[in-house]
Parts: C-alpha cells; sequence; structure tokens
C-alpha cells in the first residue's frame, strides 16, 4: 500500500484515540457537543473517521491547553470550518487574555493573604489561636486581604 493509500483510509475510533492521544470516550464525548463531525458508519455500525480528524483534536487539544473552554474551542472550529474573520478570533483571544490575567491577579493576592497568615502561624503549640485556623473560621481573610493592600 502507497503512502497516499494510508493517509485516505479510514479510521478507527482506537486508532484515532491512538494518534491523538485522546481517550475513545472523550472522542465520543467530543462528537456529542459537535466539536468532532459525526463519523460515518460501516454497515455493522462502527465508525469510521477521516484522517484529518486527528489535526482536529490536536487544535482542540491546544486550546484546551491555552484555557479556551469547550464552547470558546466550539466558536474557533466554527470559524475556522466557516470562514470567519481574524477580527472575530482576536476579539475571541483578548477577551481570553483577560479572563486570564483577572485569574493572576486573584491568585496573586490569595498567595499574599496565604503567605502573610503562614508567616503569622507559629507552627508549634496546639491549634488555639490559630491565626489560619481563625482568618477561616471567622472569614478574616478578607482583613488580612486589607492588611496587605495597607501595608499593616
Amino acid at each position: 500500500m502507497n503512502q497516499n493509500q494510508t493517509q485516505t483510509k479510514p479510521l478507527t475510533i482506537g486508532r484515532v484515540a491512538k494518534l491523538s492521544g485522546v481517550g475513545i470516550d472523550t472522542i465520543r464525548f467530543y462528537e456529542r457537543r459537535g466539536l468532532l463531525h459525526e463519523p460515518a458508519r460501516t454497515p455493522s455500525g462502527y465508525r469510521q473517521y477521516a484522517p484529518d480528524i486527528v489535526e482536529r483534536l490536536h487544535f482542540i487539544l491546544r486550546a484546551k491547553d491555552l484555557g479556551f473552554s469547550l464552547e470558546e474551542v466550539s466558536l474557533l472550529l466554527k470559524l475556522q470550518d466557516e470562514g470567519g474573520s481574524k477580527a472575530e478570533v482576536k476579539k475571541l483571544t483578548s477577551q481570553k487574555l483577560e479572563q486570564i490575567e483577572t485569574k493572576i491577579g486573584d491568585l496573586e493576592r490569595m498567595r499574599d493573604v496565604l503567605r502573610k497568615l503562614n508567616k503569622d502561624c507559629s507552627g508549634t503549640g496546639d491549634i488555639d489561636s490559630c491565626p489560619i485556623i481563625d482568618a477561616l473560621s471567622d472569614g478574616d481573610t478578607c482583613s488580612a486581604d486589607k492588611n496587605l493592600k495597607t501595608g499593616s
């Protein structure tokens, strides 16, 4: 068999899973979500995928790795499939970048509060008057957060 014949030969779901590094259940899930086109089926009902399905799965995985939700991935795929504009893709990417920047800010704030609480705890003795437990019990992480912002 020459290379062109192997490139156009339909793939089983198991082969797609192996080539893409994605589980069979994930492939079926992506089909149900509309991220993957409905595959052709043999007379006995087995799925037969076109070889380009592997690259589509890699696209989905890369987009997910960059933080895009499945809904956003679906929109990106639709733009790619139906011919969207660069402006639409850039807008979606800018929105994702803004969400990530917000998450980074939130994580930095949480880190700073936890760092202060951890510093304030001696780590010895019984749990009475533990600043970490007290802050979590009293909801006082907000005041710890305020103290960090005011420098007190």
